[in-house]
């Protein structure tokens, strides 16, 4: 009996010790397991799930079925410092920052300008890219700047700041939910004017036969940057790390090359963190950043 006693209490003590070992490894793995996991509380662990657009060349588009431009092949090569994947997902301009908040999306590409009125939806990242207006109007329009809009019927792709720019100057313009909505009404001259991120209006122009014309260009205040949900932190934080570093290593200027060719570089502008050097665009420093640029000037969004 006492050797019977002896070992039963050597069980139990055995027993309760395993248990206290798997309580205890239950209550310290699993969040830090979570966390190694999934880092950045993304929608998928180890795939960056990204809202984009698929009709703005050079920006963000759709080519032979796969998301390119210049924002989303940025995104990719960021993406891949952090050890991601990036699944690309096509939406409406209008909808992307609610979207992104939502988390229906864990970022959004689509050459977001940074504003004070979009901070209260998203968060942004550091900026990476500078940004024009631009003016396109029909073949043979006598509108040649954008002090000749008041009056005339303005088309704008609803959301952008190019729709705030012209509800600001009074227009009263005409918003559309997207790019091609807007290229079509000036083919069909149905509108007297758009209202683009410059770029995008400049390889319209080229696109379109002759139907279109970009006739100005004025430079933004304000650069572009990757967005986030409110209170993503170390997604957002993860993201500005990887773009310093595709700055550093030549990739932000190899497609700066690629998607801009000849577009100078504005002397005040500073991609990422403005702290990590970065090898020259071909096209070299624009100067000082001014309000205006030359029709044959390349400009950003």
């Amino acid at each position: 009996m006492r050797i019977t006693a002896v070992s039963a209490r050597l069980l139990s003590g055995v027993a309760a010790l395993a248990l206290l070992g798997a309580a205890a490894a239950c209550g310290g793995a699993s969040p830090s397991g979570d966390v190694a996991e999934n880092p950045y509380d993304l929608l998928q662990p180890g795939t960056l799930r990204v809202g984009t657009l698929t009709d703005a060349p050079p920006n963000v588009y759709l080519k032979d079925g796969k998301f390119t431009g210049f924002d989303n092949d940025l995104m990719t090569a960021v993406a891949g410092k952090l050890g991601l994947k990036v699944e690309f997902v096509g939406t409406d301009f209008s909808a992307l920052l609610s979207q992104v908040n939502n988390h229906k999306f864990d970022a959004g590409s689509s050459s977001v300008t940074i504003t004070e009125a979009r901070k209260k939806t998203v968060d942004f990242g550091n900026g990476y890219d500078f940004g024009y207006f631009g003016l396109d109007v029909p073949a043979g329009s006598p509108i040649r700047s954008f002090a000749e809009l008041k009056g005339k019927r303005v088309v704008v792709v609803q959301g952008t700041v190019q729709d705030d720019y012209a509800t600001k100057e009074g227009l009263d313009p005409v918003r559309v939910p997207d790019y091609n909505g807007a290229i079509n009404q000036l083919k069909a001259k149905t509108a007297d004017a758009w209202i683009a991120p410059a770029e995008i209006g400049e390889k319209s122009a080229q696109d379109s036969g002759g139907k279109i014309v970009l006739v100005e260009k004025q430079l933004s205040s304000a650069p572009t940057a990757f967005v986030v949900a409110k209170g993503s932190d170390a997604l957002r934080e993860a993201l500005d790390k990887g773009l310093d570093q595709v700055i550093e290593d030549g990739t932000w200027t190899r497609l700066q090359d690629q998607y801009y060719p000849g577009r100078p570089i504005p002397e005040t502008f500073k991609p990422g963190s403005g702290t990590v050097a970065y090898p020259p665009v071909k096209a070299g420093s624009a100067g000082p950043a001014g309000t205006s640029a030359s029709p044959t000037a390349t400009p950003a969004g």
